[in-house]
């Protein structure tokens, strides 16, 4: 008799362990959900400047046709982009871009005194900040839910349950290196 509730308190406890573990873990997975929905709010705003942006380079700077085109390229492909590493890639590239069209400020002074110009790079700093938090904030959420579901006996209970590890936002090896600008005249 008193085995049996030995192992039935064994069993309550392993059950409740279980329990708890797949619910810190359920909370991590949807910790690191709700960090990407953040970074993808500010990509959309980001997404939702490059026209303008472009719009607004285009009416002083027509001849820098290339550099237009490939900012609008990468924004219509980073929008068609689920993944996260090769969203992260793009999103790199874009930035990229984006600085160079911003750069062309110093080669065409009307577009530097444009006051329409001067409010889209103040919006597009502010998404950049933004951004940044989120990237920061994700990669935490994916750190917290990595170490969790690779922790023994976590690893076991995340296995079972099919809650795998997540992906970090990385800057990619060509981001790390500084903008060329590069003006056609």
């Amino acid at each position: 008799m008193m085995a049996t509730v030995i192992g039935a308190l064994l069993i309550a406890a392993l059950l409740a362990w279980l329990v708890a573990v797949f619910n810190r873990l359920v909370r991590l997975r949807n910790q690191v959900r709700t960090a990407w929905a953040d970074i993808d709010v500010q990509l959309m705003r980001r997404h939702d400047l490059v026209p303008q942006l472009v719009s607004a380079v285009q009416a002083y700077a027509d001849h820098e046709r290339a550099a237009l085109d490939a900012v609008t390229a990468l924004r219509t492909r980073a929008m068609d982009t689920s993944d996260a590493a090769t969203l992260s890639d793009l999103e790199q590239s874009l930035g990229a871009g984006i600085q160079r069209l911003i750069a062309l400020q110093e080669a065409y002074p009307a577009l530097a005194a444009s006051d329409g110009f001067a409010q889209l790079q103040a919006d597009l700093v502010d998404v950049e900040a933004q951004l940044q938090y989120a990237r920061r904030f994700y990669n935490g959420a994916v750190r917290d839910l990595n170490d969790a579901v690779q922790r023994v006996p976590d690893t076991i209970v995340a296995r079972l349950t099919g809650i795998g590890a997540a992906g970090f936002f990385q800057a990619d090896d060509g981001s790390r290196q500084p903008v060329p600008v590069e003006l056609a005249h």
